[in-house]
């Protein structure tokens, strides 16, 4: 490749990377989307709300066999056990814990090698987005933000919701219920959807095609030995933020796509659903910035159900837990644990001198602060 100019280069890329790359992810994904333009519009036609979540449930099978196969039997294993031990637990007022102590156990066992590891592995994105749901629906029901335990249907349906069974983001109860009330077919909606999609495509050719000929071919930067080593380093970084941008913004098509994803202000619908957001975490002004903006809606739930909850501990404490809640979440890998749990201890520090700097200068308190503590 060394060997080529600049314009065959480029010529190459287009034709070898580029076409190529985006044949195949309209491929790997066209089935996901129109089922969940199918669920939107049927969602629209009045139906019986009991008949939309069997529709949700059933879109939400479909989809996790066809990218998953008979392998989707351990993300309905986890979602039957979590509501098993929400119904059993129905007078309790600690359903969020029993919920989240149960789920640790479930995927501690996966984790330890009880269940085919490649299975398991496959499977971790669509389990995480189950066992986020249903901890985050057992603490709304001990806090009253959802009046009662759901029926199995409503559960299954939130749970298996078409939009975010794949590739997520998580979206609570609420938000759940108001996506299959059916809003409005506007342009705006469909001009967020189109969005969406072409920044994904963006992401995922930048990954795939862009990041690992970063250097020389798209930035002629040369070197010698260690700083070539930087640079490929840099490369493989940048293609993998590109991968989590690429899944961030197509779990914004999904989520859109399916009629969630958006706020009410009086009489006018916002489809406003962010999941990344790149240049905050390309350019951040802190580590939480950078924490936040990689996954808002898993940084508010973690902020929401496990930050919060853990705070009686200490806000030190608090912090620990939730980076190890996210390492499990993940998947118990060595190399992501230290990650995260470094990370834990750098917004930690973060947090810590912004509250020293406050209390020295208090103007810039109600800003630094905030953002230090507010998103952890």
């Amino acid at each position: 490749m060394a060997a080529f100019s600049r314009r065959e280069f480029y010529e190459q890329l287009v034709q070898g990377c580029v076409v190529p790359t985006a044949l195949q992810g309209l491929e790997q994904v066209w089935v996901l989307l129109l089922v969940c333009l199918g669920c939107r519009l049927l969602w629209r036609m009045g139906l019986p709300p009991a008949i939309k979540h069997l529709l949700t449930v059933a879109g939400g099978f479909f989809c996790l066999h066809h990218f998953f196969g008979l392998q989707m039997v351990w993300v309905v294993l986890l979602s039957l056990l979590c509501y098993l031990v929400l119904f059993l637990c129905r007078h309790s007022q600690q359903r969020g814990v029993l919920l989240s102590v149960t789920v640790l156990i479930y995927l501690l066992m996966g984790e330890m090698h009880m269940v085919d590891t490649v299975s398991w592995h496959k499977m971790r994105g669509a389990q995480m987005i189950v066992a986020m749901k249903a901890v985050s629906l057992g603490f709304d029901v001990d806090r009253g933000v959802v009046r009662s335990v759901p029926s199995p249907v409503e559960f299954m349906g939130y749970v298996y919701f078409v939009g975010t069974v794949i590739f997520g983001p998580w979206i609570s109860f609420s938000s759940y219920l108001q996506a299959v009330n059916g809003r409005k077919l506007t342009f705006s909606w469909l001009r967020r959807v189109g969005r969406s999609l072409v920044l994904c495509t963006l992401c995922l050719l930048a990954s795939t095609c862009v990041s690992p000929y970063l250097f020389p071919y798209f930035i002629p930067i040369y070197g010698d030995r260690l700083l070539r080593q930087w640079l490929r380093a840099y490369e493989n970084t940048s293609s993998f933020h590109f991968s989590n941008y690429f899944v961030g913004f197509l779990s914004e098509v999904t989520a859109v796509l399916s009629g969630a994803g958006f706020s009410e202000d009086k009489d006018h619908v916002h489809w406003d659903l962010s999941v990344s957001r790149p240049l905050n975490v390309e350019i951040p002004r802190s580590m939480v910035d950078v924490v936040t903006s990689w996954n808002l809606p898993m940084s508010r739930w973690m902020h929401t159900y496990v930050f919060k909850n853990a705070l009686k501990l200490g806000t030190f404490h608090a912090i620990i837990v939730t980076y190890a809640a996210s390492a499990l979440l993940h998947g118990l890998s060595f190399h992501l644990a230290a990650v995260l749990l470094s990370l834990g201890f750098i917004t930690y520090v973060e947090h810590v001198w912004w509250v020293g700097g406050s209390r020295k200068s208090p103007g810039c308190s109600s800003i630094a602060t905030e953002e230090a503590c507010r998103d952890l």
